[in-house]
């Protein structure tokens, strides 16, 4: 999948400055929308994981001229998350809470073709996450037992 790099760092000069209300957003939009991931949040200051969420979408987008490096830091991310009990099935609720987000903050600059660009991205960091995730077999059966 060739990404639209430029739609993607366009539209991100949209909400770059806007680290607090990006994160506030998204996480309103997240837990309110999906109230089933509260529990992943339980022992976490919401302060700094916006931060974090915000600081990976910065390195994300000013990355994505250098595959190499990002796939490493997306493979290790997803590694990562594992341990904090994130699951295959979290990711499309993340995404969506995203593409909500900067569609909000976006305003009228949110147009079909930025919308498809942050799809085609969020696809394509989901794939590489989950292929460094490597999750055990039975979270996977688990997994397609709830399916």
């Amino acid at each position: 999948m060739t990404l639209n790099i430029e739609v993607l760092e366009t539209s991100f000069q949209l909400v770059e400055g806007s680290n607090q209300d990006f994160s506030t957003a998204f996480y309103a939009n997240l837990l309110g929308d999906y109230p089933e991931v509260k529990p992943l949040f339980a022992n976490t200051r919401m302060d700094e994981q916006g931060n974090h969420l915000f600081d990976s979408l910065k390195f994300v987008v000013g990355n994505l001229r250098n595959s190499e490096l990002l796939e490493k830091t997306l493979k290790g991310l997803g590694t990562r998350y594992v341990k904090y009990g994130v699951l295959p099935q979290h990711y499309p609720l993340v995404g969506n809470s995203l593409l909500k987000t900067l569609a909000e903050l976006a305003g009228d600059a949110w147009t079909p073709d930025v919308k498809q660009a942050w799809v085609d991205a969020y696809t394509v960091i989901t794939t590489v996450m989950l292929d460094g995730a490597n999750y055990p077999a039975d979270i996977l059966k688990l997994t397609e037992e709830k399916a």
